[in-house]
């Protein structure tokens, strides 16, 4: 009891500190998933409409994957520096399989016979992609979404290592100074932040397929 006590009075004594470290936290993960989307929609797009390319661009990105997440952020350290920047990077390329692979899997899903219907109807190759595949393929790119930032708020925890800031500051600052409080504050509200986002997306997910459904 006294363990917990001492977390507890450590999170309301420093509770502008924690939430400053969360929104720092929050803003790193938000700019890694917005590039990613913005980069890996389009890469599951082409991969959907060429197989050659999806099997290379699907390769690539799980190289980049299967790459240990301290590693490949001290690698990219070597590079780009420390700091917010190369935070950032690493959560982007964390996060472009599962929004690669859904988008490309989405799209797939979509049946052929809407698509030529669509084609029959005049629709151009982008009219068709925007207000029919897409739309229809949302429900696997929310999903895709979904683990990219559930992974994203886990490898922001590393962000000190290289100079960044973020809940893992306080897990990092009470394993130097040996405060049990503070790696446990730090790992609780990352660990929440986490669930938080899982539930939020994955009710819009369903939501998303009721509507399609």
């Amino acid at each position: 009891m006294e363990f917990l006590s001492n977390i507890f009075s450590y999170m309301v004594n420093n509770w502008d500190h924690l939430l400053m470290l969360t929104i720092d936290h929050i803003i790193m993960v938000v700019v890694g998933i917005v590039l990613a989307l913005i980069v890996g929609i389009p890469l599951g797009v082409i991969s959907a409409k060429n197989e050659f390319l999806a099997r290379i661009i699907l390769s690539v990105a799980n190289i980049i994957q299967v790459f240990p997440s301290i590693a490949l952020l001290g690698m990219l350290m070597i590079f780009l520096g420390i700091g917010f920047k190369t935070v950032v990077v690493g959560l982007f390329l964390y996060s472009l399989l599962p929004i690669i692979s859904n988008t490309y899997v989405g799209l797939r899903e979509v049946d052929d016979s809407i698509s030529e219907a669509g084609r029959g109807s005049g629709m151009t190759v982008l009219q068709l992609l925007f207000k029919v595949q897409l739309p229809l393929s949302l429900p696997f790119l929310l999903a895709g979404v979904r683990i990219a930032a559930v992974i994203a708020v886990g490898v922001a925890t590393l962000a000190p290592f290289i100079g960044g800031d973020g809940l893992g500051k306080d897990i990092v600052d009470g394993i130097n100074s040996r405060q049990e409080a503070k790696i446990y504050s730090g790992a609780i509200i990352a660990a929440l932040l986490a669930i938080l986002v899982d539930l939020t997306l994955g009710r819009a997910q369903k939501q998303t397929e009721q509507r399609i459904g």
